[in-house]
């Protein structure tokens, strides 16, 4: 338990001790109870043993008074019947789920978001000595410091900065809860609802980017192939070799497609070679019918002589 928290406490002690030292009437009463108790036994044994289990402690109070030496249990304490009343609280981590709050943005942005809490009763006596109802106070303080810590945010952060937020949560409950003798232990953020509308533009903008960057990724294929085939073509160019591999590459690709009819070009160098052959039989029978002509007209003219 922190300094804030002892010293909520010790007024309540002190002013049991100044009054306890005094002969009063509550002493009397206090003889009379144990009278009882002796006159009454064993019956008033079901009245004045109690028993608190593991997981909880009983807070005393005799005339209204806290009865010194603090919380007890676990296990079987003893109370004098009529004077004497206690009450049972529970150490055991208790969870509440914060309803959905409806909180503004710091850009102007209504959401809403919800919570759980995990908290426990850290000291029984000042639990239920310095607050009402230390669950209930717990709870409200949860709703409202939720609100307000989202308030402080923009949309973006409390969409990718949740386990941030949470923690900075739990400090606040926790410092808060001090006094009341409540230990807040996690707080997690469970979801943040958006408007319909907000989730349509959001959806919208997220699709243009991921369009951009496929854009931009196919372009940048592109160059990439457009680079890889100009070298591809420089080392055709250099290596007429390396064009006869690359057509039977390309005939055994096609050869593998489920195709009935294949039409390719036949190689350059063969096509080549027979237009070099037409054109020297052609240039031969030209030459040919020259030589004839002319040995035509010299026999005309030496019969015209």
């Amino acid at each position: 338990m922190s300094c804030n928290s002892a010293s909520s406490i010790k007024p309540i002690v002190a002013n049991y001790d100044a009054n306890d030292k005094a002969p009063t009437f509550g002493r009397l009463l206090h003889y009379l109870s144990i009278v009882l108790v002796i006159l009454t036994t064993p019956i008033s044994f079901f009245f004045c043993f109690k028993v608190v289990q593991e997981y909880e402690r009983a807070v005393i109070f005799r005339l209204g008074r806290l009865l010194e030496g603090g919380a007890r249990g676990p296990g079987i304490f003893f109370i004098l019947p009529c004077i004497d009343s206690y009450a049972r609280v529970d150490l055991r981590t208790r969870t509440y789920d914060v309803p959905p709050q409806e909180v503004l943005t710091k850009d102007s942005v209504t959401v809403s978001v919800d919570a759980v809490v995990y908290y426990r009763v850290s000291n029984a006596t000042v639990s239920v000595a310095n607050v009402e109802n230390a669950h209930h106070s717990t709870r409200l303080l949860a709703q409202t410091t939720l609100r307000n810590t989202m308030g402080t945010r923009h949309l973006h952060e409390i969409l990718s900065e949740r386990q941030t937020i949470s923690g900075n949560m739990r400090v606040q409950l926790d410092e808060a809860t001090d006094a009341w003798g409540i230990k807040v232990e996690r707080v997690e953020i469970k979801d943040v609802r958006l408007p319909v509308q907000l989730q349509r533009a959001m959806a919208a903008e997220a699709e243009a980017a991921r369009e951009a960057r496929a854009k931009v990724i196919a372009a940048e294929g592109e160059q990439k192939a457009s680079r890889a085939l100009r070298e591809a073509s420089e080392v055709i160019g250099d290596s007429p070799a390396a064009l006869q591999l690359r057509y039977l590459q390309t005939l055994n690709t096609i050869s593998a497609e489920k195709n009935s009819t294949i039409v390719f070009p036949l190689p350059i160098d063969l096509l080549t070679y027979f237009m070099k052959n037409h054109e020297a039989t052609a240039l031969f029978g030209n030459n040919n019918q020259i030589q004839q002509l002319q040995q035509q007209k010299l026999a005309d003219m030496q019969s015209s002589m």
